[in-house]
């Protein structure tokens, strides 16, 4: 008869040794590819997490460690010439990341979402086609792209399409597109702990699981930057937009 409540007591603790483990080495790879790539952190983190849990949870977890990662990124030389050229995109992408309604109501589901977005740019990180040249036309574009971003990352907390794709038609030299990703996911990351923050979900940011993500993120990224040298950059690539693909169809294939 005393068997029955210690087995009660046990399995909340299993459970949370469970999480423990699971957003560990969720965030660990996903620093471990932002070191390696300088991008990707959001994408393999809420990927992961998706699949065993709800978008709107993995964003709570994702807030500090895509914004102390990313925060470094935004250093550089090009940074008064981005944001004149890049303004209308962040404003619109946080507006629209803000002030789009719960999206839980209206027959959408969030991990099928997920699983398009994933595919799609899995899909087009191997396929690679040549942008059209949208240097002109930055302000235009910018809003359309942030606004259609900022739907995106509302729904699914994954903010890099077609963010990525657009930045990519600027025609930015190296230095200037890193920069950009940067200051880009920053603003996306702002106004996603703001949504987050608006849902009710504030304490969520100062869990002891969003605490233990951003420290696996930081261990996961330290490793990424001293393996950068010994992995071969396009390779390396190549295999994570196929693990996209892959994660994308497992979102799509997800029972509800």
């Amino acid at each position: 008869m005393d068997r029955g409540p210690g087995r009660r007591e046990h399995r909340p603790m299993m459970n949370t040794l469970q999480t423990a483990i699971g957003i560990g080495l969720v965030f660990a790879l996903a620093g471990a590819v932002k070191g390696i790539t300088g991008m990707g952190l959001p994408t393999v983190a809420v990927s992961l997490l998706g699949l065993w849990m709800a978008p709107a949870q993995a964003a709570a977890l994702l807030v500090g460690p895509s914004l102390v990662t990313n925060v470094a990124q935004c250093r550089g030389r090009h940074g008064r010439q981005l944001v004149a050229r890049l303004w209308p995109a962040w404003l619109a992408l946080a507006v629209v990341t803000v002030l789009t309604p719960d999206l839980s109501g209206t027959g959408i589901d969030a991990h099928r979402l997920l699983g398009a977005v994933l595919v799609g740019y899995g899909l087009l990180g191997l396929w690679r086609p040549v942008p059209a040249d949208l240097s002109r036309r930055a302000g235009v574009s910018g809003a359309i792209a942030g606004a259609a971003t900022g739907l995106v990352t509302a729904a699914t907390a994954v903010f890099v399409m077609p963010l990525v794709p657009f930045l990519q038609a600027l025609r930015l030299d190296r230095d200037a597109l890193v920069q950009a990703l940067g200051l880009s996911f920053t603003v996306a990351t702002l106004a996603l702990a703001v949504r987050v923050q608006a849902a009710g979900a504030a304490a969520s940011l100062l869990s002891w699981e969003a605490a233990w993500a951003l420290a696996a993120a930081l261990g996961g990224l330290a490793l990424g930057t001293q393996l950068r040298e010994l992995l071969s950059g396009p390779a390396f690539q190549r295999s994570l937009f196929v693990a996209f693909v892959g994660l994308g169809l497992a979102n799509l294939l997800r029972q509800a």
